[in-house]
This record gives C-alpha cells, sequence and structure tokens, in this order.
C-alpha cells in the first residue's frame, strides 16, 4: 500500500479519520494544490487526481518517482548519514550551478535532507537555500524502495502542475470535482509559523486570495475541505461555510513541550 514517502510538517495522516468524515459522497475529480507530503491523496488514491505545490523542489520529487524511480533508486543508495556528508549536500543549492543538477540527483537529495535532517522539516531561507540542521539519527531510513515502488505505480494516473495554488484550481477545476486544501496554516502565534516551505511565504493576503478561490469553487458547483488552524482570522474568512473543529496533534515544534494536540478546523462547502 502505497503512504507518502516524504515526512512533511503539518501532514494529515493522523487526520484522516476527521477528513474522511466530511469527505463528499461522490465527485469527479479529485485536487490537491498544496500537495506537501500527500497524505490524503495516497489514503484515498483518486482514479483521477491533480496535484500541484508552489515548491518546485518537492514537486520534482513526485515527478521523478512517477516517472524515473530506478534512477532515483540507484541514487537514494549512495548517500551517508554522517554530518559532514549532510552539510555538504544541504549547500548544493548556495552554488549557482544547482540549476544544472538533474531531476533525479535533485529528486534523491530532496528525500535524503527530508530523512535525515531536523524533524523532517523543509524550510528556505530568503534566498531559497536549504537551512535545516543534521539531525544526527541513528539509522534514518533513506531508502523505503517497496514503498517508492507503490508510489510510482498510483503516481502513473496522477497529473503533477508546478504553480500557483489559484492557477492549478482555475484552469482544472469543473462541476463535480472535489479540491482539498491544506495551505500554509494561518499562524497561532509569532513563534509557531512553519510557512517557509518556499521562498515566498504564505501571508494574510494570501490566505485572503485562498478563500475568495473558494468562494469562485462554491460558485461553479465543485465541492472543496480546507484545513487550517482556529483562529479568529479563519472563522471570519469562512463564516459563510461549514467549519467544523477537530484536534491534530502537532509533531514538529523545537519546543518539545509545545508538541502535542491542539485545535485545528476543518471547512467545507457542502
Amino acid at each position: 500500500m502505497a503512504k507518502p514517502f516524504i515526512k512533511w510538517v503539518g501532514g494529515k495522516r493522523q487526520l484522516i479519520p476527521e477528513i474522511e468524515k466530511r469527505l463528499p459522497k461522490k465527485f469527479n475529480n479529485y485536487i490537491e494544490p498544496f500537495i506537501g507530503g500527500g497524505a490524503l491523496l495516497f489514503y484515498l488514491k483518486p482514479f483521477n487526481a491533480i496535484i500541484n505545490d508552489y515548491n518546485p523542489e518537492l514537486t520534482n520529487v513526485y515527478s521523478v518517482v512517477k516517472n524515473s524511480l530506478n534512477e532515483l533508486v540507484e541514487d537514494l543508495k549512495t548517500h551517508e548519514n554522517n554530518p559532514e556528508y549532510y552539510y555538504k549536500i544541504r549547500s548544493k543549492d548556495r552554488n549557482p550551478s544547482y540549476i544544472n543538477e538533474s531531476e533525479v540527483k535533485r529528486a534523491s537529495r530532496f528525500i535524503y535532507l527530508n530523512k535525515t535532517g531536523f524533524n523532517g522539516l523543509y524550510r528556505v531561507n530568503r534566498n531559497g537555500e536549504h537551512n535545516v540542521p543534521f539531525a544526527n539519527y541513528e539509522n534514518p531510513k533513506i531508502l523505503d524502495e517497496e514503498n517508492l515502488n507503490e508510489c510510482s505505480h498510483y503516481l502513473k494516473n496522477v497529473q503533477i502542475l508546478n504553480g500557483d495554488f489559484e492557477k492549478a484550481v482555475k484552469e482544472n477545476t469543473k462541476e463535480g470535482d472535489f479540491i482539498y486544501f491544506d495551505p500554509p496554516y494561518v499562524p497561532i502565534n509569532t513563534t509557531s509559523s512553519f510557512t517557509s516551505y518556499t521562498d515566498q511565504g504564505f501571508d494574510e493576503d494570501m490566505q485572503i486570495r485562498l478563500k475568495e478561490l473558494c468562494e469562485y469553487i462554491d460558485s461553479i458547483g465543485g465541492y472543496f475541505l480546507l484545513s487550517n488552524s482556529d483562529t479568529d482570522l479563519v472563522r471570519e474568512l469562512y463564516k459563510n461555510f461549514k467549519i467544523d473543529r477537530v484536534l491534530a496533534s502537532r509533531s514538529v515544534n523545537s519546543d518539545g513541550e509545545k508538541r502535542g494536540k491542539v485545535y485545528e478546523v476543518l471547512v467545507k462547502n457542502y
């Protein structure tokens, strides 16, 4: 059974029972504009699916797993689990020549850093440079060949896009389609934001644009379900839709005492 092949902050694996209870009874195409680790995608395995993300390194990984799995597996076998090697690989995006790296090499680097970096974070600075420290895990599973094979097989029927979430939705959504949004969350305080998965961030204006896109989906007869933090801003933005409060586990925080159960919301228009 295919399952997410990368760790992802805010991944929805533990929320799937709550999400599953709130899915439309019937829908046509499945669209996920912020794919992240793809927990819901790999759980549902919809036959007609479109996934998207603004992060080109992330969507490249999905494309390589889909189209060039054998080459990826061979390259993943070459990685080492030690800090000197880790920082050498991490520093590759500081060099302008990195843009000339093959898609397979970039995907292999992404998975390696994801499996051996602190808490599986993917975070970049304003220059778009990966800046997560080495985690010093004793025996990280850098290569899970069996799962990658399952994921590659499933992804053969999935369309993979890289770009703005609004463009991905408006160019592909028709009446009866289902869109699941798992955007970078509205921070619940000034230290809790992990939205730097691209060099662009995801600010309040982007949250407003996302809300307007949900209104567009509703207007054309599509279905949407959206996850976000339980904040005044989110409740105000989506006050005209159905909002359910759910408990979710937060497992990624530099302060261990701040990990645990927190309230989130699931918003839907059906």
